[in-house]
């Protein structure tokens, strides 16, 4: 399961978006390997244009949703803290995503530079597309 990222959702429903994102994302649902988390939707949804909120919608509608835990929001806040005692300040929505994703043992696709941070500092998992969409770890190593 992939924990797909807002920032992937919204470039992929643009006219013009990024073409390796909307195939990539296009891959997970045809595979039903993408999952979202209330975080997501709300980023999405709340900043929809009021003629798209129908249709992104009805993504969310389909595809799996992870739930967030109580215990959530203590693993954001220390996660938070080791983050910024490091020096790096990441949104809180960010955080929340990595945390439901760690919880939930499951990747992130994402092409925000956060999740990058979050990955070297909290052994989060990344998902990198392409033949196969493998882990980080396994990209790197």
């Amino acid at each position: 399961m992939v924990l797909v990222d807002s920032c992937v959702w919204i470039e992929a429903s643009r006219e013009r978006g990024d073409l390796h994102v909307k195939l990539a994302l296009r891959a997970l649902l045809d595979e039903y390997e993408a999952a979202y988390c209330g975080p997501v939707k709300l980023e999405v949804l709340g900043g929809a244009r009021n003629e798209k909120r129908k249709a992104l919608s009805y993504f969310f509608e389909a595809v799996p949703y992870l739930a967030m835990p109580e215990i959530i929001w203590d693993d954001a806040k220390n996660i938070s803290w080791r983050l910024r005692d490091a020096g790096q300040a990441i949104p809180w929505n960010d955080i929340l995503i990595a945390c439901i994703a760690l919880k939930q043992r499951c990747r992130v696709y994402s092409i925000d530079a956060h999740f990058q941070a979050l990955s070297e500092k909290c052994g989060l998992l990344l998902y990198q597309p392409g033949y196969g969409g493998k882990y980080q770890r396994d990209v790197e190593g």
